[in-house]
């Protein structure tokens, strides 16, 4: 079984912090594959500041293309919204029963995770691969411990994609802060400028 780890994210925009993740989770667990799986839009919360699936995805190919461990995923514009992880990780273990899927999460989702759908499937059936980030609540004692929860040491990012936007309607540089071919792209069609 191929092991792929799957690393949700609007990418709205795709920035160096998430390639850096990504990348960090290909090259120091026992996961040979991570895809960049691109949330889609949610068509009744659509928010200006939210680019379209299409040119989020674009960004996420145009990121990861040099980097052979590193996969877009548009698994979710297949199914239908709103978008429940369980039900994403059905789907991939139908389409690829070959694969191994586990997910890759931020420390603090963890505060949170027993109030995903089906969250007991989830951890029944799929490992958690956990990166730190700033926490503001503890971990539930039925995660910590745990044989399916494995906490990775992977570096603390502080950056995201809502100050890249910010920053950009700003008028500032934030080349320095995306992977140059997504930035190119980002910059081509003048995103986040309005």
């Amino acid at each position: 079984m191929e092991k792929v780890g799957l690393f949700f994210g609007s990418f709205n925009p795709i920035h160096v912090g998430h390639l850096v993740l990504a990348n960090h989770f290909a090259e120091n667990s026992d996961l040979e594959e991570i895809w960049l799986v691109v949330t889609p839009q949610n068509p009744f919360k659509v928010k200006q500041s939210m680019l379209p699936n299409n040119h989020r995805l674009e960004m996420v190919y145009r990121a990861t293309e040099p980097y052979p461990k590193l996969k877009p995923s548009a698994i979710e514009f297949e199914l239908p919204t709103p978008n429940y992880t369980s039900i994403t990780l059905a789907h991939l273990n139908e389409k690829y029963p070959k694969k191994e899927f586990s997910l890759l999460l931020g420390e603090d989702n963890l505060s949170s995770f027993h109030k995903w759908k089906n969250y007991t499937y989830i951890l029944e059936n799929h490992s958690l691969y956990v990166y730190p980030r700033e926490m503001k609540k503890d971990i539930p004692k039925e995660f910590q411990n745990h044989p399916k929860i494995i906490q990775i040491n992977a570096p603390k990012i502080e950056l995201s994609s809502s100050y890249i936007r910010k920053a950009i309607k700003e008028g500032k540089n934030v080349r320095p802060l995306m992977p140059p071919e997504s930035w190119q792209y980002l910059d081509e069609m003048n995103f986040y400028k309005g």
